[in-house]
């Protein structure tokens, strides 16, 4: 899922009212568990409590102002995404061990396969890494690749570190030093309620997104960042209000794309075929410059 260009390059004081409402009005409706679209009254209702103005929203008749109708219209796109779209693409544990064994079997796979973290009869494959892993080596050709970085993302200028990030990442191509691309992998088969480590794990990435997006816009370069999430009852039956932070993250152009479940299938093989062309053109262009030399 890419973000609808409509509601990219947005102001902050956009997504501002979009978290304000979004906490105030509740992310989720509580009786049909859907994702919920704000009505105007609800919005007007609780900026009153909070002593906010909606006059820049719509006027007295409630007539949307170009802001109102574009926050509206977004809050229409991230409840039809979600409801529509996102939560069918989710899978429990034993849809993904299956896709997961389908491809172990179609690929003949080299690259590594980690166990999930599970202790007992949960242990087992890490059944959404180790589908990225084998989709990327398959669709990479001979072109490294860190499936298991053991170290901080660092991009580089004139032989010296120019960013590091904060954390570390769960797999960089070609490498975590000056990364074409790298990504996240949220996968939750096995919890039963939606902890602050799953909380936590969302937060982490936007701090990763935030970190890359002042390194694109200070030292104009670009490292694509992609979050790959699956657990079907986690995500949509336990966090299907981080499932719309996640959104709008994605909006907010802190991540350049998410997956969820099983597109992992179908849209991964495409990122790293795109991720492979831009590392093509790299190598050919520091190439054609050790020939000029």
């Amino acid at each position: 899922m890419k973000a609808d260009p409509r509601f990219v390059r947005q102001s902050k004081e956009f997504w501002a009212h979009v978290r304000t409402i979004s906490q105030e009005v509740g992310y989720t409706d509580r009786r049909t568990r859907a994702i919920r679209i704000p009505a105007l009254d609800q919005v007007r209702e609780e900026f009153e409590q909070q002593h906010l103005n909606t006059d820049h929203i719509a006027d007295a008749a409630a007539n949307l102002t170009d802001f109102g109708r574009r926050l509206f219209d977004y809050f229409h796109y991230r409840a039809d995404i979600l409801n529509n779209t996102v939560q069918r693409q989710l899978m429990n544990k034993s849809a993904a061990q299956l896709e997961f064994e389908r491809l172990w079997g179609r690929l003949k796979p080299a690259c590594p396969l980690p166990m999930n973290k599970q202790k007992g009869e949960k242990k087992n494959y890490a059944f959404l890494t180790g589908m990225v892993n084998m989709l990327f080596e398959a669709n990479m050709g001979d072109a490294p690749c860190d499936y298991d970085p053991r170290s901080l993302t660092t991009v580089t200028h004139n032989a010296m570190p120019q960013r590091t990030l904060a954390r570390r990442v769960d797999g960089a191509f070609p490498s975590v030093v000056n990364p074409v691309g790298i990504w996240e992998i949220k996968e939750y088969y096995y919890t039963t309620t939606f902890g602050s480590r799953v909380a936590d794990g969302v937060y982490e990435t936007l701090l990763d997104g935030m970190e890359l997006e002042e390194l694109e816009a200070v030292a104009g370069r670009k490292v694509y960042h992609l979050l790959i999430l699956d657990g079907h009852y986690t995500w949509w039956e336990c966090g299907r209000s981080y499932l719309c932070r996640i959104v709008d993250m994605l909006h907010m152009g802190f991540v350049d794309e998410v997956i969820f479940g099983r597109e992992v299938l179908t849209r991964l093989p495409q990122v790293a075929r795109e991720w492979k062309g831009y590392y093509d053109q790299i190598v050919r262009h520091q190439r054609a410059g050790m020939d000029g030399g």
